[in-house]
């Protein structure tokens, strides 16, 4: 029991630090077309955002059960394995952070969730393919693709709403519209994101006795939003010039309809319980307001190389976290 606990601590810990450098590696989602089109200094920014982030991880835990226990069954998944896969999850995300490039923390951790599991188990029976497919295949295409949409199609209405308007009008107004878009794409990663961690510690407390159903306690969401806050408020500045300035030119006009739309994407898949990467979202809207203008106007060779993040992140992940299961194996 002595060695259970110690365990189960390491977890947390790990589970935490995760969701820390979660919300260091996403701070760009929430904070780089306000600071961009300087609505906000980066300071208040970012302390918005990580306000809003902890409030938003207590709206819900559905997305917690996704993670934890609807992609491989806890009954499959021994505390040891849990550490493998959260260890492959921090290295993944500080590789990613280091060169700038705003991959998916989800889905690092859907990719080490299966890596681990399958190279503990020995076959890919365990993972429960069906929820996987639904709900995180179906939304890692259909999230930024609403995204995208929405993007464009704001932004098409607001101008087409604002065009009788002077321009030093609008931005002005707009400028403070983009303080709520900002809080509200903040509230909506909060309530998406920090549920990824939760679920692994919840899996984590199941695996080792302390709990008999999957049910989140208050503790696992306190620790998880404010790890969440406290890595939003020390941010990521490389992310953050690539996804404000480095996909298109924004205003604050173009960074409300971004965010706006984001935010209602990353809304609805909390709604259907799908671990969706929130930087994907923010990142393909952002895309669609530029696309809006111009399809030249948008910086296609940024997003080529961010893309390329997407469609690597779940593999590599998976390698790497069948790798340190594997030699962990060697030793347990």
């Amino acid at each position: 029991m002595h060695s259970t606990v110690v365990i189960t601590v390491i977890i947390v810990v790990l589970a935490v630090a995760f969701d820390f450098i979660n919300g260091f590696h996403d701070t760009a989602t929430a904070v780089a077309t306000t600071i961009t089109t300087r609505a906000l200094s980066p300071g208040v920014a970012i302390a918005l955002c990580a306000v809003f982030n902890f409030i938003g991880a207590f709206l819900g835990t559905a997305v917690a059960k996704t993670v934890g226990d609807n992609i491989i069954n806890h009954e499959f998944m021994p505390q040891w394995v849990i550490i493998g896969v959260l260890i492959s999850c921090v290295v993944w995300n500080l590789i990613t952070w280091y060169f700038g490039i705003p991959s998916s923390s989800s889905h690092a951790l859907i990719g080490s969730l299966i890596g681990g599991g399958v190279v503990y188990n020995g076959t890919i029976k365990v993972i429960q393919w069906n929820n996987v497919f639904d709900e995180v295949v179906v939304w890692l295409i259909l999230g930024p693709l609403i995204g995208f949409i929405l993007g464009y199609f704001i932004i098409v209405i607001l101008n087409w709403i604002l065009k009788p308007f002077k321009l030093a009008v609008v931005n002005k107004l707009f400028l403070k519209l983009q303080i709520v878009a900002s809080a509200f794409m903040a509230l909506n990663h909060g309530s998406n994101d920090a549920q990824k961690s939760m679920g692994i510690i919840t899996m984590a407390l199941i695996s080792g006795g302390f709990i008999s159903t999957f049910e989140v306690p208050d503790w696992v969401i306190f620790a998880c939003a404010l790890a969440m806050a406290l890595g939003t408020s020390i941010g990521g500045k490389k992310i953050i010039r690539t996804m404000g300035s480095g996909m298109t030119k924004l205003t604050p006009v173009k960074g409300f309809a971004a965010q706006m739309g984001a935010a209602t994407s990353i809304l609805g898949a909390t709604l259907f319980h799908a671990p969706v990467s929130t930087t994907q979202v923010i990142t393909t809207t952002i895309m669609g307001v530029g696309a809006s203008e111009n399809l030249k106007s948008v910086k296609w060779g940024v997003a080529k190389d961010i893309i390329w993040a997407w469609v690597l992140t779940i593999p590599l992940s998976a390698v790497i976290s069948g790798g340190v299961v594997f030699v962990m194996k060697l030793f347990i």
